[in-house]
């Protein structure tokens, strides 16, 4: 799978490109995440399909943006809009997770479908669920900090127990800690990705009723929609992907046991298995 990058208006984005003209699959992570989240669901998925995973400035990228760049959520997916269109991707399956999620639904809300075939939500921010949980509100608390004292912070999680904690990372995965230590690199040894970081943060938290704004306009999607749940999720609540599918047009749910929130780490076999029945190698007409 090649590393690529692509500069974009606010700055340089790093992504991974399996290639192939397969249906292209766009996989979008959450906060405090790289594109590595995917790396075992592409491993499956990249068979037959197309898969193409950046690293979006949401704390764990290696890049830091420009001193103008809106990394408010409506900006990060806005960025996200401007990244299919660089790299001129189409009829594309969008799926995110965590806030990954929240991305999609903000940028179909808003009407840039234009390169958007389908969608897949899965185990994600939304309603009022934002920031999400425990760990949602610790990090936009932190985020109060100035950047050197928020890196102070993010210390702690150099340290296994630290990340289990159910402030950190421990109800978000079952099985992923090697991920999520390695996730919290560039914050601890870069101070322009603590910048970005905070700036982040503190837009999340200054508008945390964006979701419920793009809810009321999620019934104007027409086009298939997927909701892959985690069944034993403590952040992201089983009842919000039952609303979501219900919501969307041509929406459905499944609902995947044995994970947290974050499926691609805990069951990335099955999350590529649905998403591939949704998203078949010869794709019939809609």
């Amino acid at each position: 799978m090649a590393q690529k990058e692509v500069r974009l208006s606010v700055g340089p984005i790093e992504y991974e490109d399996t290639g192939g003209d397969g249906p292209t699959v766009v996989l979008l992570h959450g906060f405090l995440m790289d594109s590595s989240l995917w790396d075992q669901v592409i491993a499956a998925l990249s068979v037959d399909h197309r898969c193409v995973a950046p690293t979006l400035p949401l704390g764990a990228h290696r890049h830091a943006m420009s001193a103008d760049a809106d990394l408010s959520l409506p900006g990060v997916a806005a960025l996200v809009g401007e990244f299919l269109d660089r790299l001129d991707l189409s009829d594309v399956t969008l799926v995110g997770v965590d806030t990954g999620g929240a991305l999609v639904q903000l940028l179909i809300a808003g009407g840039d479908t234009a390169r958007v075939g389908r969608v897949v939500l899965a185990s994600c921010d939304a309603f009022d669920n934002f920031p999400p949980g425990l760990t949602g509100r610790t990090l936009v608390r932190a985020g109060k900090l100035p950047p050197r004292l928020f890196g102070l912070f993010m210390r702690q999680m150099r340290l296994r127990p630290i990340r289990r904690l159910p402030l950190a990372f421990g109800w978000l995965t079952k099985r992923g800690d090697a991920a999520t230590a390695r996730w919290a690199a560039p914050i601890l040894s870069r101070p322009e990705i603590r910048r970005d970081a905070v700036r982040m943060l503190r837009a999340a938290g200054a508008d945390t009723d964006i979701l419920l704004g793009a809810a009321e306009r999620l019934p104007d999607f027409g086009r298939p929609a997927l909701v892959v749940w985690a069944s034993a999720d403590r952040v992201m609540p089983p009842e919000h992907g039952r609303r979501l599918a219900e919501l969307l047009p041509k929406g459905r749910l499944v609902e995947i046991d044995d994970s947290y929130t974050l499926i691609p780490l805990d069951r990335p076999a099955e999350l590529a298995r649905v998403v591939r029945e949704f998203t078949p190698a010869t794709d019939p007409a809609r």
